[in-house]
């Protein structure tokens, strides 16, 4: 997940291209990333101490919510991704799509490092993943 990478403070090769790749675009979370993330801590059995300190879910990142548009946009997402055949509209893929209608619903073009979201239709996207 880019927005991790970006968060943490270690040297990382993928999360410097990316810094590139945004330059100084400020950036946001949609609320399923931030789930995902706060997950990935309280799965890694982080402690509240290490969780307030880190980044994850930090006040300092904006967050997506959802509104009446964004679902709109999702379901219409759905429907577009299931009559190209693309993966997106699959059930399966539910969270990711709902961070990609947080993407369009901005305007702003989705950062991700996943093949899922290549030639998702209406969706801009920015990413450093090897076809």
């Amino acid at each position: 997940m880019v927005i991790s990478w970006l968060l943490d403070e270690r040297p990382n090769p993928l999360a410097e291209r990316y810094r590139d790749l945004i330059g100084p675009a400020p950036y946001c979370s949609a609320f399923q990333t931030v789930m995902e993330l706060r997950f990935g801590a309280i799965r890694a059995g982080w402690g509240e101490f290490r969780r307030r300190r880190s980044s994850v879910g930090s006040p300092s990142l904006p967050l997506l919510q959802p509104d009446d548009l964004m679902v709109l946009i999702c379901a219409q997402l759905r429907a577009n991704c299931t009559r190209v055949g693309h993966a997106l509209g699959d059930k399966l893929h539910d969270g990711d799509r709902w961070i990609a209608a947080a993407s369009i619903r901005t305007g702003w073009p989705l950062v991700s490092h996943d093949g899922l979201f290549r030639g998702a239709p209406g969706l801009q996207l920015i990413t450093a993943a090897l076809r």
